[in-house]
Parts: C-alpha cells; structure tokens; sequence
C-alpha cells in the first residue's frame, strides 16, 4: 500500500477578483507570496512517476489536492486522479483545502467520484471503506470550511460512532485496518489554529476498537507517532507534502511511503519504506526502511 498527501496541484489557474472573496483572498496571497515557490508540478511529476513504478496494489491519498478549491482547481484534481490510478485502487480522504469554502467538498465529491467513495453503514459518506484481499481502508474526514487564517479540522461524535462501527466490524472480521485522515490525531502535533478539533474523541474510538495503522497527512513532515489502541499502540505515520521543492524553508521535501502488510500468525507484519527527496541532491532515494508492527 501507498500513501502520498497534500498534492497543491500548481501552478494556480488563472484568477479573477470575484473568485478571491472571502477566505480565498488570504490563501491567493499566501501562495503568490510563498507557496509558489515551495510547492510544484515538476517535483510532484517526478514523485508520482517513481511512485507508480512501485506497482502498489492500493494508492491512500491523504487529502488537500487543490489550494483555494476553485472549480477549475477541483476539475483537475479529478484528471490528476484519473492519471494516477483507476478507482478501485485509490482512496482519497479530503483535507481542510478541499473544503476551503462552504460547497466545495460536495463539489470534490461529485466530481472526484468513486475516489472518495466506498462501503458505508448509512447515508453518511464518511467513513466510508474499501477492501482489497485482507486489507480495509477506512477513509474519515476531518475537511471543514474555516474562517481566514485557521486550517482546523473536526472529527464530531456522529463520525466517531459510525468509525467505531467499522472498527469493530473490520476487527471482527480479521481484516488489517487502515484509517485515513488529514489531520493528525496524536496530542503532539495539536495547534489551535491548524490541529484537529475533536483528536482527544478520535484517540478514543482507537483505544476502544484498535485498529493497525493510522495515516495523515496536512504537517507536510514525515512522522511517526503512536495512539494507544485495544490490544497495542497504533502506529501514526503521516508524510510530507508531494509537491514540496527542495530548499523550502518549513517543509520536509516531497516524498511518499510504501507498506508491506502480511499476516504473521495470528496477527501482522508491516514494513514501511520512505522514499522521496533529500534536502540536498536531484535522486528520489529509499530515505528509511523500518518494521512498525
């Protein structure tokens, strides 16, 4: 399984003052000013190319694939998507820049598709999960609109219940289970003005039910954390963001990860390899390997 995150498709199409109001007008300002030079295509290019050589059986795409979520950025997300794989073999959980405005997250699900789509318990899209042979991927969202300068997400109770579900039926079943969210869930990396509002309800939904894995995205830094789940702790691994340049400042550069899951007796083996830049050197090279179950 592979697991790249924060696309920021570039460069940033073409914009009018009516498509800068509100909140959008901070993020254009943001991006000309700093982002432009930090996040870009030719980087991403590079890294998906080496990613699909991989031959991974399933892609988990993390969210915040757009920058303001204008239509024209969410149509070409959908093409990126189709380029990067057919749809029973990615899973996208959205991220706080999909749903930058009121009305694009439903707009990102209609036109991204079986994408952002899966098995659900009800009429809620999220969480919604798609298996392939003894894995589950269990898509949550955390994308909300927000007010300019904040990049928060939420997870409520209604969410909670529903995962809790799925954990337990998944877990009940035997299947290793992968859940996906953008923002990250551990006490360390909180923020009130980006962290994820209700990280304390999602921890508890994983101590009660357990689960294998938990991947984000949304720091644009390579982690690795833990939770505490039912029987073990939870490894908590999130990625940088795949279009980060080399020579930036705050983030790590573009890289993505790969998961070697199978069973060990009565439970798992999971091997990760980091690939991805250097901060020095032009070369995409394997820049961690490690057992993390």
């Amino acid at each position: 399984m592979a697991h790249i995150s924060d696309i920021h498709l570039s460069p940033m199409p073409d914009v009018g003052w009516r498509d800068l109001l509100g909140k959008r007008l901070t993020g254009y300002l943001n991006w000309k000013l700093k982002r432009h030079d930090e996040l870009n295509s030719e980087t991403l290019a590079s890294l998906v190319a080496h990613l699909q050589a991989q031959n991974a059986d399933f892609t988990a795409v993390t969210g915040d694939l757009v920058n303001l979520a204008m239509r024209s950025e969410i149509d070409r997300a959908g093409q990126w998507l189709q380029a990067l794989g057919a749809p029973d073999k990615i899973a996208v959980c959205p991220g706080n820049h999909d749903a930058y405005v009121p009305g694009a997250l439903e707009s990102a699900q209609d036109i991204w598709g079986d994408y952002m789509r899966g098995e659900t318990l009800d009429s809620a899209i999220f969480p919604y999960v798609r298996r392939m042979g003894e894995l589950a991927i269990i898509s949550c969202s955390s994308a909300v609109p927000t007010r300019p300068f904040l990049a928060i997400g939420r997870f409520d109770e209604a969410q909670a219940e529903r995962l809790g579900r799925i954990l337990h039926v998944m877990g009940e079943a035997g299947y290793f289970r992968t859940v996906l969210i953008h923002h990250p869930p551990n006490p360390e990396l909180q923020h009130p003005s980006f962290g994820l509002k209700g990280h304390k309800l999602f921890r508890q939904v994983i101590a009660q039910h357990g689960a294998e894995l938990v991947l984000h995205g949304h720091t644009h830094r390579a982690s690795i954390h833990s939770i505490p789940g039912k029987t073990h702790e939870v490894p908590v691994v999130g990625v940088a963001a795949a279009s980060a340049a080399q020579g930036g400042t705050l983030d790590d550069p573009a890289r993505y990860n790969l998961f070697r899951i199978e069973r060990a007796g009565d439970g798992w083996a999971c091997t990760m390899r980091e690939y991805g830049y250097q901060r020095l050197g032009s070369e995409i090279v394997m820049r961690l390997q490690m057992r993390i179950i």
